[in-house]
């Protein structure tokens, strides 16, 4: 079997991309609409199959956020239960009254007969599983709280389910059509499962890590705003700041040091791509939300070993 469908900006003109993306985008997910965060320079990659009725799609690209209203979904005849799974990157889905969140790992479920919003704030690369509907319901189990939210994929069945899902999209080339409709049903019950669990087994452990995702999501939107801090934060996400700390509380960074770590990474991905030849360092290090330069100089040559002016030359050399 061959993907059933293959899309690429590589072949559009740099000025027509971000248009052509979200026509794409639009007419492969049934009536999406989508933005770039008002980026201008767009690169995106789209490539799905089907596996008897499961479709999925693996999309590359730049940071974007997709919006599908309730009038939209009420004009789509097809219902799907729809999964995105990050490769790379990471995603939020929102839905009235719930917000889920996930990075490489995990994944999120949403019921596409209703209004969603979900927000790709960095580069993203995500698996998207669309599932019939119809064929999903699980006597006992009440979809809708289910919805908008991640489901797991670190370990258990929705692991399981994850690695399922991705191997199938990888394999299906080589599958005949008989195969790829046995490993869509198996997708749909493994994922069944998952949802299960997940009604069953609500704990304080997938509480916290909930809330991690949607603190590690708030973070990368808001990285370059020089006010971001724990007090910002707990307001945004209306929660404690002792909840904020707990969320991070054994692992290896604080959530302070986490906000300065994931602000050192983007300068340093501007600087050793060549984003940045244009600009000055300073104004690297601002875009990226730090506000003090002589902290910001002091704790890049901590993590690098050089200076930032140094690390920017070494990257020029290596390129030549």
């Amino acid at each position: 079997m061959t993907p059933s469908l293959l899309l690429s900006t590589d072949a559009v003109a740099p000025r027509e991309r971000a248009p052509q993306w979200r026509e794409w985008v639009w007419r492969h997910f049934g009536g999406l609409d989508s933005d770039l965060y008002g980026d201008t320079d767009f690169d995106g990659h789209l490539s799905a199959s089907r596996a008897g009725d499961v479709i999925l799609t693996r999309l590359e690209g730049g940071r974007h956020r997709v919006l599908r209203t309730p009038q939209m979904a009420r004009r789509d005849e097809a219902a799907y239960l729809k999964i995105v799974a990050p490769w790379q990157g990471s995603a939020t889905v929102h839905q009235p009254g719930r917000a889920g969140s996930a990075r490489e790992g995990g994944w999120i479920i949403y019921d596409t007969t209703e209004g969603y919003e979900i927000d790709n704030p960095e580069h993203t690369e995500h698996l998207i599983v669309m599932l019939p509907k119809a064929q999903m319901a699980e006597r006992g189990v009440h979809l809708a709280p289910l919805m908008a939210r991640r489901v797991g994929g670190s370990a258990g069945i929705s692991r399981v389910a994850l690695e399922t899902m991705r191997h199938t999209y990888r394999e299906l080339p080589a599958m005949s059509e008989t195969a790829a409709r046995g490993a869509g049903e198996l997708i749909m019950q493994l994922v069944r499962l998952s949802l299960l669990e997940l009604a069953g087994h609500e704990t304080a452990a997938t509480q916290k890590t909930a809330l991690q995702d949607r603190i590690r999501d708030h973070v990368a939107r808001h990285l370059a705003d020089p006010q971001l801090s724990i007090d910002h934060i707990a307001r945004a996400l209306n929660c404690s700041k002792r909840h904020l700390h707990n969320a991070f509380a054994h692992g290896d960074l604080t959530l302070a040091s986490y906000i300065q770590q994931q602000r050192l990474q983007a300068c340093i991905r501007q600087l050793r791509q060549g984003a940045g030849d244009a600009r000055s360092i300073t104004e690297i290090a601002l875009s990226c939300g730090f506000g003090n330069l002589s902290h910001f100089s002091r704790l890049f040559r901590e993590h690098t070993g050089m200076s930032p002016s140094e690390f920017r030359q070494a990257g020029h050399l290596t390129r030549d």
